[in-house]
C-alpha cells in the first residue's frame, strides 16, 4: 500500500481549511484516511500550521510520500530537515546530539522569522490604522472648515441685508 501525506479540504467555500492526513494513495481526497497528522488554514496571515510533529516524521521514515503542498508545509515546521539529519546520522556523518544542536538552532532562528512577520504584520496594521484615522481628521477639518465659511458668509449676508433694511427705514423717515 502506498501512503501519501496529503491534504483533505474542509471549511466552506471560498474559505477552505484542511486537515494534513497519512492515507492511502488510491483513497478520494476526502475519503478514508488512516491517521489525521494535523490541520492549515491557509485563511490567515501567516498561515496557522498545527501539526503533530513525531508522527508526521515517524511517517516520513517509514516511506510515506508527501505532495509538493504537504512537502512545503512539512519543510516550513521543520519536518524535512530533521529527517534530513536524522539520514545524516544514520550514515554516520555525524552524532544524534549534534543533529539535535543543529536542529534546534534552526528552529528558533525559524521562529525568530515567524515572530519578526507577525510583529511587521501588527506594526503595518497599527500603522495603517493611524493613517486612515489622519486622512479621516483632516477631511474632518475640511468639512467643518467649509461649513464655518458658508456660516460665515450666510451670517455676512444676513448682517448686509439687515443693514440695507436699517438704511431704509432710515430713509423713508428722513423724507417725511
Amino acid at each position: 500500500m502506498a501512503v501519501k501525506i496529503r491534504l483533505a479540504r474542509h471549511g466552506k467555500k471560498g474559505y477552505a481549511f484542511y486537515h494534513i492526513v497519512a492515507a492511502d494513495s488510491r483513497a478520494p481526497r476526502d475519503g478514508k484516511f488512516i491517521e489525521k497528522l494535523g490541520t492549515y488554514n491557509p485563511n490567515t496571515n501567516p498561515a496557522t500550521i498545527d501539526l503533530k510533529f513525531d508522527r508526521a516524521l515517524d511517517w516520513l521514515l517509514k516511506g510515506a510520500q508527501p505532495t509538493d503542498t504537504c512537502r512545503a508545509i512539512l519543510s516550513y515546521k521543520g519536518v524535512m530537515y530533521k529527517k534530513h539529519l536524522l539520514g545524516g546520522v544514520a550514515k554516520g556523518a555525524f552524532t544524534e546530539a549534534e543533529a539535535e544542536a543543529k536542529f534546534n538552532v534552526w528552529a528558533s532562528e525559524k521562529q525568530s522569522k515567524i515572530d519578526a512577520k507577525s510583529n511587521k504584520l501588527a506594526s503595518d496594521a497599527t500603522a495603517a490604522k493611524k493613517a486612515q484615522f489622519a486622512a479621516e481628521t483632516k477631511v474632518k477639518e475640511e468639512r467643518a472648515a467649509a461649513i464655518a465659511e458658508k456660516k460665515a458668509a450666510l451670517a455676512a449676508e444676513a448682517a448686509a441685508a439687515a443693514a440695507e433694511e436699517a438704511a431704509e427705514a432710515e430713509a423713508p423717515a428722513e423724507e417725511a
